[in-house]
């Protein structure tokens, strides 16, 4: 459910995921309030599950993990006990960042992160051998990435 976000709401969640470290005090000067209301905001946006969690990004080239696929399923059983089994059992796979449930061609599209074509290899075996009824498996690799955000596209006059 969408919750009414004011300008003042848009503009600290702008500026909490470009920079999930500001002080407080930091905060509430940027957006003109002091920091008690400010403080109050954030709890409310918390509460509110619009932030979900602060974190680290980290840099996936520098810890060595460069090589990303796209993996498109497809499969011929689409009974709510083989959708469980399927999605608990790649959510566990640490490589796969992303898990879509697609309209179209394919069924479902993971995208996976791993060092290399061995180490990708060595996953797709692991996954195709951990599911049955799987029809058809793709892959698809990305040769450089061009664009990477995980800023939202708000703005203090709101998303259209």
């Amino acid at each position: 459910m969408e919750i009414e976000l004011d300008k003042i709401d848009r503009k600290i969640l702008d500026l909490l995921q470009n920079d999930a470290t500001l002080s407080l005090n930091d905060l509430a000067e940027a957006v003109n309030l002091t920091t008690t209301p400010c403080w109050k905001r954030l709890k409310k946006l918390e509460e509110a599950g619009v932030i979900q969690k602060r974190v680290a990004l980290l840099n996936p080239e520098k810890l060595g993990l460069s090589f990303t696929a796209f993996v498109l399923v497809k499969t011929s059983d689409h009974s709510h006990e083989w959708y469980r089994q399927f999605v608990s059992t790649a959510c566990e796979f640490p490589e796969v960042m992303e898990f879509y449930r697609m309209a179209g061609e394919y069924d479902y599209m993971l995208k996976v992160l791993v060092k290399d074509m061995h180490c990708f290899d060595r996953f797709y075996k692991k996954l195709v051998n951990s599911v049955a009824g799987l029809s058809n498996v793709t892959s698809t690799f990305a040769m450089e990435p061009l664009k990477y955000t995980t800023a939202l596209p708000i703005s203090s006059e709101g998303s259209q």
